[in-house]
Parts: structure tokens; sequence; C-alpha cells
């Protein structure tokens, strides 16, 4: 298993939000984003092509949530589905059904919405036996 390499160029083109940050400050969001999914030969995604794209949701999650999104950092549309809307004096709720904290957390942006999506058959027990040798 190979460690996924991160490619600037091609991140821009899947996440065009990001198209005016630094190919070196995604970087460092992206060497964050391995805190949060391994990107090593232990890591519980072993196909790399798979791992590069949650290792690049994961990039974007972070980089929305710095404010490195191209026109004045705005966040893009809302998470979830809309709750309720009024219309005197403007008020709008999406929900987004998420139990935990980590899931409030990855919730923030569509980005970390998307990746906790994509990853809940990694949350939960995986069973993975000593091999045995035969003699």
């Amino acid at each position: 298993m190979t460690a996924v390499v991160f490619d600037a160029a091609a991140f821009k083109v899947r996440y065009p939000a990001f198209a005016t940050a630094s190919d070196a400050l995604l970087t460092e969001f992206f060497n964050e984003a391995t805190l949060y999914l391994s990107n090593s030969d232990c890591s519980p995604v072993s196909d790399v092509v798979r791992r590069a794209m949650l290792l690049n949701m994961i990039t974007a999650h972070i980089g929305a949530l710095n404010g490195a999104i191209s026109g004045g950092g705005n966040l893009p549309a809302p998470v979830g589905r809309l709750g309720s809307a009024t219309e005197g004096t403007v008020s709008v709720s999406y929900t987004f059904d998420s139990p935990g904290a980590a899931a409030a957390w990855y919730s923030q942006t569509q980005y970390g919405a998307a990746f906790w999506q994509a990853t809940s058959s990694l949350r939960g027990f995986r069973y993975v036996s000593q091999p045995t040798r035969w003699r």
C-alpha cells in the first residue's frame, strides 16, 4: 500500500471554491486531514484512490472552516435540509441528523458532511483475525 500524495491542481479542479487558495496552504490542510484519516499502510481505507477522495473531502472541510474558500471566505450552501423558514426579519434553519459530537463537527460544511456519510462503513466494529500458520 502506498501513501496518497496531495495534488493541489487536481484538488482545485474537484473543489473550485478553493481556486484562489495557495498550493502551500492547501498542502497544510491536507497534512492536517491525515490526522483524521490515516494515510499510511495502517489506514482503514486500503484503496489509495478511495483514500485520496476521502482525504480531499477532509481537506476541503478544514479549508472551509479556516476561510480558504474563494470569494471572501464565505461558506458554500448550508448543510442539511430546510427545517423552517420565516419571512419577517428572515430566519432560516436547517436540520442534519447526525448523532454525536464528531458528526456535528463534520456537518459544519458540505464537504465534512459528505466525508461523514462516505465513511459510515468505517465506524463500526471490524474484527480482523490473527493469521495462523499451518504446518
